[in-house]
């Protein structure tokens, strides 16, 4: 089996990225002859259907990429294998991903979501995103990479750090955790928030909302907004040093973060949809807060990134869910019982640790990969 990984490679540290890296990475330590290229980059990517010659270009992405991680290597009569996430909607090429033999995504939410717009569920299979269990570890709360983390964000020893790590932090649920923090704040031990989000101009204004949001409710004193840019080596003591990881996300296909602070020994907070249905086990790995609000759509505005002409609207005939909202009530009594209680933070980090083990670590993704690909293909 030959394998032509597409995805942002060199891969920068976001999900899409990394979700690519680790499949490459996996099928290489497999001993499965792969290649990567950037999913844009014609020139290379024709270059190795040239020489390479692979039996399946597998294209890390969403629906959007269509022309990029199918389209392209069709046009060579390569076969195309997309790996996709969703955005709450699939608003075009249902043509062309229905004619597919396999589509890979990464939850079962995923899946139902390319359903109900219209794709086929015979082909669709479910692969998760592979976690480097050997990096992301738990690690002693002495261990000098730890402190010098906690204390470059100015935590001290006897604090309790809650973490949370995104593009930004609001997708992310961390306005619903500053809301719930408001309300256990007199009654929690001394804790402190770190928002870890990217650098770019979107999340500069969504910062200033969040924070506006902080001074708000009285905890600007409390959050912490960590803007640097880091590389992916970094991450595993980031939230290795947290003492837990609170992520009720607004839309979230898979929970990346969520799974690899699991497997630093972590216990989470979540929302009971979407992806983290698949992820994370309520009471036992983690808290999933109820949903308390759905965001629903008529219609949505597309442009060229979609396929379309600049500004196509698009009306549904039935509204489409496009956000979810995490109830904060449920957020304040889980991050308090966590707060409160050392032991149960121990005990969930542990489960969350076995499950990410056993389900998530990439050798596991990537020979179930490998097995999909020769029961749906052929391919060996």
């Amino acid at each position: 089996m030959k394998v032509l990984v597409l995805y942002d490679y060199p891969p920068s540290p976001g999900g899409l990225a990394t979700q690519g890296d680790m499949l490459y990475k996996g099928l290489m330590n497999l001993g499965v002859e792969a290649k990567a290229a950037h999913f844009e980059s014609a020139q290379e990517k024709e270059w190795y259907y040239r020489w390479f010659e692979p039996d399946i270009v597998v294209g890390v992405g969403y629906w959007g990429h269509t022309p990029h991680i199918i389209l392209h290597p069709q046009r060579y009569g390569i076969r195309a294998v997309p790996w996709l996430v969703a955005d709450g909607y699939i608003a075009n090429y249902q043509e062309v991903l229905n004619e597919l033999p396999l589509i890979l995504v990464t939850s079962n939410w995923v899946k139902e979501m390319y359903v109900r717009d219209g794709i086929k569920p015979d082909n669709i299979e479910v692969l998760p995103v592979g976690c480097d269990t050997s990096a992301f570890i738990p690690f002693d709360k002495n261990d000098p990479k730890i402190l010098s983390v906690r204390e470059s964000l100015g935590i001290s020893p006897d604090q309790l750090m809650i973490l949370t790590v995104g593009g930004d932090a609001a997708s992310k649920g961390a306005q619903e955790v500053m809301q719930a923090l408001s309300i256990i704040d007199t009654k929690a031990p001394d804790w402190k928030y770190v928002c870890k989000v990217w650098p770019q101009p979107r999340t500069k204004v969504q910062n200033m909302l969040d924070l506006k949001m902080a001074e708000s409710l009285g905890l600007e004193k409390n959050i912490t907004y960590a803007t640097n840019t880091v590389s992916r080596n970094f991450m595993p003591y980031l939230i290795g040093a947290c003492d837990i990881y609170a992520a009720p996300s607004r839309l979230e296909g898979f929970g990346m973060p969520q799974v690899e602070a699991g497997a630093c020994g972590k216990p989470v907070i979540g929302i009971k949809a979407m992806g983290m249905l698949d992820t994370l086990i309520h009471n036992k790995t983690a808290f999933l807060a109820e949903v308390a609000k759905k965001i629903v759509v008529d219609e949505v505005v597309l442009g060229e990134e979609s396929g379309f002409e600049s500004s196509r609207k698009v009306r549904f005939d039935t509204p489409r869910i496009v956000d979810y909202r995490a109830n904060v009530q449920n957020i304040a009594t889980y991050m308090l019982r966590l707060m409160e209680d050392e032991e149960l933070r121990v005990k969930m980090g542990k489960a969350g640790r076995e499950r990410a083990v056993e389900y998530f670590d990439n050798t596991v993704v990537t020979k179930r990969f490998v097995k999909i690909i020769q029961d749906k293909l052929g391919i060996n």
